[in-house]
């Protein structure tokens, strides 16, 4: 359905600092986050990260964009000889599932809920546009065994982001798993009603 393009790479030396930040930002959010303790973290020294990025906010931006495209590379559905609908709307709805519950985007949006205001209302991320990439492909080949309604696929690209990522970061302020009608469960399953109704021919 999607080719392997956005593979993840072998680790570098860049790993080992983002794996530094996301250890701090997991135990004390970004704002309590320091240079000085990723570069502690990481065994190196504030100049050397100082010469790769000026500030905690950018590597938390290039950790944020590790994550997020390295769990969408993690999750896609196999080629399994099914159509490509019903496996690209099990992707979405596996992804949205495994980004609700993803320990750095769920500390993000507890503590430092504005680093994330940008991508919603202002600009489109680096990791938004892999996915863009993603989608629009997947969309082509549904188009191609005539499983996925024909349009243009960079605007339902866009209409799917939108939908998912409003599940991703809304959908907990709506969850109630107190009542098994309006769980994470449920919420899945309305999620793919309305996958299956946008893109069905």
């Amino acid at each position: 359905m999607t080719s392997n393009r956005h593979k993840k790479p072998r680790r570098t030396a860049d790993d080992a600092v983002l794996d530094a930040a996301r250890a701090c930002v997991l135990a004390v959010g970004v704002r309590r986050t320091t240079l000085t303790d990723i570069a502690r973290r990481a065994g190196v020294s504030r100049m050397t990260l100082y010469r790769r990025w000026p500030d905690v906010r950018t590597i938390v931006a290039d950790l944020m964009t590790r994550e997020w495209v390295g769990l969408g590379d993690s999750i896609q559905p196999p080629e399994d000889g099914r159509p490509v609908r019903p496996r690209f709307v099990d992707g979405l709805v596996a992804g949205v599932r495994a980004f609700r519950d993803h320990p750095l985007l769920r500390k993000i949006i507890e503590v430092d809920p504005e680093l994330l205001l940008p991508y919603v209302v202002d600009r489109t991320g680096a990791s938004q546009l892999v996915f863009l990439d993603a989608f629009e492909e997947a969309l082509r080949a549904g188009h191609a065994d005539g499983t996925i309604r024909r349009d243009h696929p960079s605007r339902q690209a866009r209409t799917v982001l939108l939908i998912v990522q409003s599940f991703v970061l809304s959908g907990p302020t709506m969850i109630d798993d107190a009542d098994p009608d309006l769980g994470s469960d449920a919420f899945d399953a309305e999620l793919r009603h309305i996958l299956e109704r946008t893109l069905a021919p």
